[in-house]
């Protein structure tokens, strides 16, 4: 779970820049974003990563019962689950002391914009490994699975799928 937030964490970070772009909703200047604005932005940018979170090690091993997973099946997944949680751990730890020397170095009166880059690209790169991580163990995962397995979680993606998409269409 706590690599679902890390992800999700990242997300926004990434949203962030891209939302003070819009200009498809304008706004005076102040004036807040809506929170259903918020939630659509949010939603268009989880959406196509819900089917990935699907086959995470975690959430597989979660519904093993329903998936019927073999016990062959559960240890690979766990190897598979450390294995990813331990690249993800390091890259996050990683991208946590670049943010925070980011932060350090904008505390400047005249902060140094390529002190501020070489923090950022590392932040950023730091993501990209720890996000990496999960998507490679994500994959991984699915392979292990039998190919009614991979039919029963992609009913369950669809179903969740078509409920937001008629939440967010009323």
């Amino acid at each position: 779970m706590k690599a679902l937030g890390l992800l999700t964490l990242a997300l926004c970070c990434i949203a962030a820049p891209l939302t003070a772009q819009d200009t498809t909703h304008a706004r005076r200047p102040g004036q807040r974003p809506r929170a259903d604005d918020m939630t659509s932005m949010m939603h268009e940018m989880m959406g196509p990563m819900m089917r990935v979170m699907a086959y995470t090690p975690e959430h597989l091993l979660a519904h093993k019962d329903s998936l019927r997973l073999t016990n062959d099946q559960v240890t690979k997944l766990t190897a598979i689950q450390e294995s990813a949680k331990a690249a993800h751990d390091a890259a996050a730890s990683d991208m946590k002391t670049h943010m925070g020397a980011l932060s350090q170095a904008f505390q400047a009166a005249s902060p140094d914009t390529a002190q501020l880059r070489a923090h950022f690209d590392e932040a950023h790169q730091a993501m990209g490994k720890a996000h990496w991580a999960m998507l490679a163990a994500a994959a991984r995962s699915r392979a292990l699975l039998t190919d009614a397995q991979r039919a029963k979680v992609d009913a369950w993606v669809t179903a969740i799928e078509q409920r937001e998409e008629r939440r967010h269409s009323m």
